[in-house]
Parts: structure tokens; C-alpha cells; sequence
């Protein structure tokens, strides 16, 4: 066992054939992947092997504790490498700070660590921790700067502060002032901060250092759109009079006409573009995905027709969209046919399953769950979702016990499937079974504890029982965290107020839900304070325009029925 753990080790720091680890305190800065070697320790032993015992019986906590040791000890950065991603992978924050501080004094010029640490200090909101690390970044490969100015806003864009995301840009920005790319960094990471004349000042800039470039020209147009509309038509003129051939740019043009109906000049864009590009399948998808995004039903056929006639190589990806496009206009068998062509890629469980609903509103409930359990799949992830799509088709036809039970066998087998659990959740509250809604959703909050969706469902039943309304508060909350602009979660903060007495509040959350998104759910809650605060003529009128598009929607009716027969 000792002989095995050694080679182990030996293999861990990268000295494999070597009887020796790194020496404490003789480490060569910025050296790569090798370091002095010292003898092996006891102490490295029992550390190491505390921590892969610890990893096999899932204790991270206790595996980053041990292998942080055993990099202090050998200095060795590869050591310290494992610390932070086991530390990582636990969310164990303080440990995985002490591993990243660690390596990053040992290898200063390694990517991999000063990319860790970004990630780090921008999951804890310490922004001004980034600053540093992102220079040495920019440092590290004077060759692909450009590269790397381009990937600078998805690295902070989990920061909840974009003003201060801005500022951090624009410094790092201001040391490039003649790369384009600076520039459209710092565009971008305006526009997060919705500050739209910055965006357009600084992608102006890098149009004037690279003038061909179309994709800052692109953006370029989409913001000019949020400042002035006459100035953004302007712009995409121009530039297509001087790049007639940038298609994509013609693309984002003819969708803004299609928006300010200036369906005239659109139609022009289409014949211009279509004509520069008469054999390019590519150009016949997108013409075809534009006119989907328009709702004109009839052109997004014929040019995905058209596509495939041209020999666009990915037919699943023609398929699917035209499955959905005679979808949208009714015309089933048309649907069908399309779906059932898809045979792989990204689209093909979700081609299933849209058949599988067609087929049962064509022919019933159980061709439609035969088609689905007999449907081939490559893995676990796949069979999950047919069984959520086979437990929707019962939860529609009102058979929740019949879903519940679905989804409970596999479970069963499969106690960590993510969206079954959410699912049996659901339909636990269905049929009563509450205590398995709340240990379902609970759980699924420990194995993701990022799940917004966990969080509200879990706090929204509490504060709909009445019960421990603060922790159903705390977990709304912790909901809107994870996502501010969700209706529904702004629904059930409105609501979880309403329940603890504080009226005025759930109408205010109530009202920003019901505004982003008339959903009946929504409306019957939103209309129900305002009936108990007096606006009865507002609930009415809230209530009547969400049952004429929802007239079957359980919980509305229930809803007004309860409150008007009063």
C-alpha cells in the first residue's frame, strides 16, 4: 500500500522516477512544471493519503484541508493545483483562497493560476482583488492581448456590480489605446452597466483602428438602436454602402427594420442579401431564422427549404426549426414529419418529445409515452428528459399521482437526477405530499446550491401553508439574488410579503412581476392584493383580460371565484 500511494504521489508532482519531492522553501519562481526535489516525508504520506481517503468518501472539506498542507510543505505547485480545484469543487472558498494565494506565489507566470484566481475573487465580489491578476494575464501573452481583451467581460460577468466591472475595464483598457479590442471590451462591459453612449463611443473607436471589422460593427448598430433609432439606420446605410458584402451586418439591419416596421426597406435588405448570396446555404438559414423571429411563417419554410437544397450540412438543425415553424402554424402532420427527421445533435431529444405531444393530442396518452420510452438514448442525462416530457404529458392530462409515481421509480435508482427532483417536487405538492416536496427541494438546494428555482419553490410553498415565513422570506430572497429580473420569483417575493402582513410591498413586487410578464398565475395573485386593498375595479379588470387568453387556468379561477362569490 505505502509502495502504491509513493508512485501516487511521485505521479501527483510530476517527479515520477524520482525518490525526492520539491524542498520546502527552494522553489524557482515562474520555473513551470518541475521544482528542486527533497526526500520524502512521512508527513507528505499521511497527508496525502488523508486526502484521497477523504475525496473517495466525498469529504472535500477534509481533502483541501490535507493537500493545502502537503503544498505548504513541498511547495510544489502542482500540489497546490489539486488543493484549489478540490477547494473549488467544494465551494469551500477560504480554503480555495489560501491554495490559489499559494500557487500563484510559487508559479506567478502560470495562466491556469491567475485565471483561478479571477474566478475566485469575482465569485466573492472582490473586484478590486482582480485588478492585478488580470494584468499579469494581459502580460503573459503580449502576442494574443487581443484575444484576451475579447474574453475579459465574460471572466467578471458573474460581478453583480457592472459600474465597477466598467471601471476595472477601462483601466485595464487604458495602458492599449490602439487595439481595437481594448476598445470593445470596454463597449461591453458598458453596455452591461447600461451606459449606452460609453458602448458607443468606445466601439466607435475600434471601428475607426479597424473599420472592416463587422462584429463591432454590429454591436456598434444594436447600440446605437437603444440611443437613437434615426442615427442607428444611418450607421447600417453607411456602412453597408462601403461593406456591401457583410452579410451578418445586413442580417442585424433588416431585423431592426422589421422591428420599427419599416417593412419596405427590410424587404430590400432580404433581396439584397439573398441575391449577393444565391447558393450559400448558410444565408438561406439565416434568412430563414430571421423571417421565424418575424413570424412570417411562410418565407422561414421556403428558405429553410432552401437551405437543405443548397446542401446546409447540419439538416438537423434545418429540421428542427422547420418542425417548429409548422408547429406554429398548425399544421401538425407538417411538424411531425420534420421532427421525426431529426437524428442527432443538440436538437434530437427535443425533437422527441415535441412529437410525442403532437402524437398525443393526435391519437392519445399511450402511443405518445410508448414513442417516448422507446425512444434511443446515448446517456442518463437524455432518459431524464424523456421522463420529465413523459411526466408533463400525464401532469397536462391531470393524472399527477400518474407523474409523481413516474418520476418517483427513477429516482429511486437515481437519487441525484437534478430535474426529476425539482419535478417530484412539483407533483409531491399535487397530490399532499408535502414532506417529500420540501426534502426533494431541499436537497436539490445542497446539490446546487446556485439553483434559483430550488429556492423559490421551497419558499413559496412555506409562505402558501403559512409556515416559517421568515426562512420562506430568507429563501425568496436568496432566489432574487440568483435571478433579480425572474417574474415568477419577484411573484412569490410578492407574495411571501403578502402572507407576513406587509401588503404594500407584495403589491409593489407583484405589480414588477405582473409588468414583465402577464402570466395568469401572476395576475390571479397581483389581482388578489389589490381586491384585499380595495382596488376592486383593478383586480377585476386584471383578472378578465387574463381569463380571456387563460380561461382553463386552475388557479385563476379558483382565485376569483373564491374572492367575488364572497
Amino acid at each position: 500500500m505505502k509502495v502504491i500511494l509513493t508512485i501516487q504521489l511521485a505521479l501527483l508532482l510530476g517527479v515520477a522516477g524520482c525518490t525526492q519531492l520539491p524542498k520546502t522553501g527552494d522553489v524557482t519562481q515562474g520555473s513551470g512544471n518541475t521544482a528542486p526535489a527533497t526526500e520524502l516525508t512521512a508527513d507528505s504520506l499521511f497527508d496525502f493519503l488523508l486526502g484521497e481517503t477523504a475525496l473517495q468518501r466525498d469529504q472535500p472539506d477534509v481533502a483541501a484541508e490535507s493537500f493545502i498542507r502537503l503544498a505548504k510543505e513541498t511547495r510544489n505547485p502542482r500540489i497546490a493545483e489539486h488543493a484549489t480545484d478540490i477547494a473549488l469543487r467544494a465551494r469551500r472558498f477560504g480554503e480555495a483562497r489560501e491554495a490559489i494565494d499559494l500557487w500563484v506565489m510559487l508559479e506567478p507566470d502560470s495562466m491556469q493560476a491567475r485565471q483561478a484566481a479571477v474566478a475566485l475573487f469575482v465569485a466573492n465580489g472582490e473586484l478590486h482583488n482582480v485588478r492585478p491578476h488580470v494584468e499579469q494575464l494581459l502580460k503573459l501573452e503580449p502576442d494574443t492581448v487581443d484575444k484576451a481583451f475579447m474574453q475579459i467581460n465574460k471572466l467578471l460577468s458573474h460581478h453583480p456590480d457592472k459600474e465597477a466591472v466598467l471601471k476595472l475595464v477601462q483601466q485595464l483598457a487604458a495602458g492599449y489605446p490602439d487595439l481595437p479590442e481594448a476598445h470593445f471590451a470596454v463597449s461591453q462591459a458598458a453596455w452591461a452597466a447600461d451606459e449606452f453612449k460609453t458602448a458607443a463611443k468606445a466601439m466607435k473607436q475600434a471601428l475607426r483602428l479597424r473599420p472592416e471589422w463587422e462584429m463591432a460593427a454590429v454591436h456598434r448598430g444594436q447600440i446605437l438602436q437603444k440611443i437613437d433609432k434615426d442615427e442607428a439606420l444611418s450607421f447600417y446605410d453607411q456602412y453597408l454602402s462601403r461593406f456591401p458584402g457583410a452579410n451578418d451586418m445586413r442580417i442585424a439591419y433588416i431585423r431592426m427594420l422589421m422591428e420599427e416596421k419599416e417593412f419596405d426597406r427590410g424587404r430590400e435588405q432580404f433581396q439584397k442579401l439573398e441575391q449577393a448570396n444565391p447558393s450559400n446555404p448558410d444565408i438561406a438559414l439565416a434568412i430563414g431564422l430571421l423571417s421565424a423571429e418575424l413570424n412570417d411563417l411562410t418565407s422561414a419554410e421556403k428558405y429553410f427549404k432552401q437551405a437543405i437544397r443548397l446542401g446546409f450540412e447540419d439538416t438537423n438543425t434545418i429540421y428542427f426549426n422547420l418542425g417548429r415553424v409548422h408547429e406554429l402554424a398548425r399544421h401538425d402532420t407538417e411538424a411531425m414529419d420534420a421532427y421525426r427527421r431529426v437524428t442527432g445533435g443538440e436538437r434530437y431529444i427535443f425533437s422527441r418529445v415535441r412529437y410525442a405531444f403532437l402524437l398525443a393530442k393526435r391519437e392519445g396518452m399511450a402511443p405518445a409515452r410508448k414513442y417516448l420510452k422507446t425512444t434511443p438514448v446515448e446517456n442518463e442525462q437524455q432518459r431524464a428528459q424523456l421522463l420529465i416530457a413523459e411526466s408533463q404529458l400525464l401532469r397536462d392530462s391531470g393524472d399527477f399521482r400518474g407523474a409523481y409515481d413516474l418520476l418517483d421509480a427513477y429516482l429511486r435508482k437515481h437519487p441525484d437526477q437534478i430535474d426529476l427532483l425539482y419535478d417530484r417536487a412539483l407533483m409531491a405538492d399535487k397530490i399532499g405530499k408535502l414532506d417529500v416536496l420540501e426534502r426533494d427541494l431541499r436537497r436539490l438546494i445542497r446539490l446546487r446550491p446556485d439553483n434559483a428555482h430550488a429556492y423559490n419553490a421551497l419558499g413559496y410553498s412555506l409562505a402558501e401553508r403559512g409556515l416559517q415565513l421568515p426562512e420562506a422570506l430568507e429563501l425568496v430572497q436568496k432566489a432574487i439574488e440568483l435571478s433579480p429580473d425572474d417574474p415568477y420569483i419577484l411573484d412569490s417575493l410578492g407574495w411571501v410579503y403578502y402572507r407576513m402582513g406587509d401588503l404594500k410591498k407584495g403589491i409593489n413586487y407583484l405589480k414588477l412581476a405582473f409588468d414583465a410578464r402577464s402570466d395568469p398565475e401572476i395576475a390571479a395573485h397581483y389581482g388578489e392584493l389589490l381586491w384585499v386593498n380595495g382596488a376592486k375595479q383593478d383586480a377585476e379588470k386584471i383578472w378578465q383580460s387574463a381569463l380571456e387568453a387563460h380561461p382553463e387556468n386552475e388557479l385563476l379561477l379558483d382565485t376569483v371565484k373564491r374572492l367575488m362569490n364572497r
